[in-house]
């Protein structure tokens, strides 16, 4: 069972410390729709007022809707055949599914409507400052308890601060890392030179790779589809396999990483290049692409899209989304097909597609040609639910304002012989809710490096222009 930070914490001091009625915003639970499940031994407690804002969103156009209904079906199964009585004083949440569980918290719903705005002071009307009230009041009444609102709204937890509530905090059962600096880069450095670091090696000759098999004690944290650098001028591996103390190297050679093309583009960096052994390897199903703005994530991306769509024929189409406003909610009324819609939002996939053709004797008929030679598609995140993609290249473009949920979605709709590349910058995150810890592209990060079918890669340097550069480390 996952824990929230909060339950961790307070397993360490069990003994001494009071038992923690946690209190949900509306917001936890279109994050998480299962999120009263986590808290493990402690008490949960929703509001009257979070259940009334569910209800409104649920009938809303936009793909959090879905997320509302999904929580109040999951509170409906959780409550049913349950006396109202038994609703307000607490209902074991290891009921159903979870009988068997250890789980011995308690899910209670609390009519806050009755509760006296005087308690915190906060202007009536508005449904954070009720929440708060909740909270504030429990705080007040429930001694026995340390009552902890949870909350994703950092302004909220600073009202709920500043009302006079002693435990505020945010939802970070999703969260894999505590620091941002600890995300894996996707490839590691050996100072010096990198045989000096090895006491034995076997080597084989496998068509024209070389594979090498060095002891695991080299190669404790690192994970498969890692790329592995040291300081000379010539090697350059990456990490296919980690089993019977041995680790499986394929020699790459920075030279050659170099020297490799895709639609005409040669990689300017060794970040770049390694980028574009992943992307061209088919037996790499996800890509994942960071790094600051300009580094050139969306240009290798597509590039090598075009390079085994239209060149070596290993996919059928090009499929390219990303979120859109509102936490990829709606794409508004623009007028026009969806294509016609999302061209505003993928300015960057067509930016890319004229650098990419720029020195063509006539570019507006190369774009149109290529659009259609590998069947470019624009979809919107809002309807990739339900789908499934086959003999595809998907490219997710800035998906560091995308949830694990709604990144779960999309990865879950790649079929047999689909590419998923997500590439995004963690530095320019335009959520509401979302910070670069708790983003569904760090999640992914963490998750999927241990999986063989994935790599990542981190761009560092900004290749764009000497003037983005330089934006980039000083501004």
């Amino acid at each position: 069972m996952t824990k929230t930070k909060s339950a961790k914490n307070n397993n360490e001091h069990s003994s001494t410390t009071k038992k923690k009625l946690f209190v949900l915003d509306t917001n936890i639970l279109l994050h998480d729709p299962h999120a009263f499940f986590n808290f493990q031994e402690h008490d949960v407690l929703i509001p009257m007022t979070v259940l009334e804002e569910l209800d409104h969103i649920k009938d809303r156009n936009k793909d959090v809707s879905r997320d509302a209904r999904v929580a109040i079906r999951s509170l409906e199964t959780t409550l049913q055949d349950v006396e109202p009585e038994e609703m307000i004083a607490g209902v074991p949440l290891n009921r159903g599914e979870l009988k068997d569980s250890s789980v011995t918290g308690h899910l209670m719903i609390l009519n806050d409507h009755q509760i006296e705005r005087e308690v915190s002071g906060l202007p009536g009307g508005a449904n954070d400052n009720s929440i708060i009230n909740s909270a504030i009041y429990l705080q007040r009444e429930r001694p026995e308890y340390t009552v902890v609102l949870v909350t994703k709204d950092i302004n909220m937890r600073l009202k709920a601060k500043g009302a006079g509530l002693k435990h505020v905090e945010d939802y970070t059962t999703d969260q894999l890392i505590d620091d941002i600096s600890f995300l894996t880069k996707g490839f590691e450095k050996v100072e010096g030179d990198f045989w000096q670091h090895v006491d034995s090696v076997e080597s084989k000759s496998e068509g024209r790779d070389t594979v090498h098999f060095v002891s695991s004690d080299t190669f404790d944290n690192t994970f498969i589809n890692e790329y592995i650098l040291d300081d000379t001028e010539d090697f350059a591996a990456r990490i296919l396999s980690k089993d019977n103390g041995k680790v499986e190297l394929l020699d790459l050679g920075k030279q050659r990483l170099m020297s490799r093309q895709a639609w005409g583009i040669s990689p300017k960096n060794i970040y770049q290049a390694m980028a574009m052994n992943a992307l061209l390897d088919p037996n790499i199903e996800l890509v994942i692409l960071t790094g600051p703005a300009g580094c050139g994530k969306t240009l290798l991306a597509l590039a090598s899209a075009l390079e085994m769509v239209i060149e070596q024929g290993l996919y059928d189409k090009v499929l390219v989304t990303r979120n859109t406003p509102e936490i990829a909610e709606s794409i508004g009324f623009l007028p026009g097909t969806e294509e016609e819609k999302m061209a505003p939002w993928l300015a960057a996939i067509t930016d890319s597609l004229e650098v990419l053709h720029k020195h063509d004797e006539n570019p507006s008929s190369s774009l149109n040609y290529i659009m259609e030679k590998a069947n470019i598609q624009f979809k919107s995140v809002n309807f990739m639910r339900g789908r499934s993609i086959q003999n595809a290249i998907v490219l997710l473009d800035e998906c560091q304002n995308l949830t694990a949920s709604q990144l779960k979605t999309i990865i879950t709709r790649c079929g047999e012989g689909t590419k998923l590349v997500c590439s995004g910058n963690l530095a320019q995150i335009d959520s509401n809710y979302l910070t670069a810890v708790t983003s569904g592209l760090t999640y992914i990060v963490e998750r999927f490096k241990n999986f063989e079918g994935s790599a990542t890669v981190n761009l560092n340097g900004v290749v764009r222009s000497r003037l983005a550069s330089f934006a980039e480390e000083n501004l």
